[in-house]
């Protein structure tokens, strides 16, 4: 299991800033100034939604103040279910240093693009149901069956309340491989290309079918087609190294849901 606990620190200590402007359709009177925060890139955009909410209501058209509470990046709506640090990372220019401009809207909540997460308690029970899949792919779902709630309830407080030491004394528990074993049985993972904005999942194993620890450069081949060649990864804003084996991957660049979500860059062939 994750013995690099630096590396989890670094990971864990990710921010963006982040800077919040208002629907001008949407405004009542005299123009907000932005709102600027830094936010965990391992957060969500509804654990928030009430700070950026607070701030802007008072400058919004009384009827849209209670309206469910969405955001885009130049347009494009941005899925409440995601990581942030995964928007992030699929939107935001690699060579612009400055804050990421985000638009908040009070009103016509695009209903045929985004899952309503407008509370927390949705958002914690989509957490839930993320690790429970996770779990499934590395240990048949064992060790989270075997937690109580108390041991979930903590997972979701550390995260939501920036806890690394509170999250993690439960989440090593996930982080490890099950019994006697040396790997994961498979890998929970999500892949993102660019001109893509959903993920894909397939059935990665850690170790090669002669039982050796596969390391990135195996995985990109996998990921390869007659047509295309995987040419590169990223996760939390790191260029990986195709050196990089699998399992240590895992255990180290999973975001807090338990799942690797992994940007490929792909080359015609």
């Amino acid at each position: 299991m994750a013995h690099d606990r630096e590396v989890l620190r670094m990971i864990w200590e990710g921010q963006i800033g982040i800077c919040f402007q208002a629907d001008r359709d949407e405004i009542v009177g005299i123009k907000p100034e932005p709102f600027y925060l830094m936010i965990s890139r391992l957060s969500y955009l509804p654990l928030v939604t009430d700070k950026v909410r607070k701030y802007f209501t008072r400058y919004i058209a009384a009827e849209h103040q209670d309206g469910a509470v969405w955001f885009d990046f130049n347009g494009t709506p941005l899925r409440l279910h995601y990581p942030i640090g995964v928007l992030y990372d699929l939107l935001h220019p690699e060579d612009d240093c400055t804050p990421w401009c985000l638009t908040i809207h009070f009103s016509k909540f695009p209903e045929d693009t985004l899952v309503k997460l407008n509370s927390k308690e949705l958002l914690e029970s989509h957490y839930m149901s993320c690790l429970k899949e996770a779990d499934v792919l590395k240990h048949r779902g064992l060790v989270i069956s075997a937690m109580q709630k108390k041991d979930h309830n903590q997972l979701w407080l550390g995260l939501i309340n920036d806890k690394f030491d509170q999250f993690w004394a439960v989440n090593r528990r996930l982080m490890e491989p099950y019994g006697d074993q040396e790997s994961f049985k498979n890998l929970p993972v999500r892949f993102y290309t660019d001109d893509d904005f959903t993920y894909t999942q397939k059935l990665i194993s850690p170790l090669s079918e002669s039982g050796q620890k596969k390391n990135l450069a195996d995985l990109m081949a996998e990921l390869s087609t007659p047509v295309r060649k995987a040419v590169g990864c990223r996760t939390h804003g790191i260029d990986l190294h195709e050196e990089t084996q699998l399992q240590w991957l895992s255990e180290h660049f999973s975001y807090p849901d338990n799942f690797l979500h992994l940007s490929i860059d792909y080359k015609a062939i």
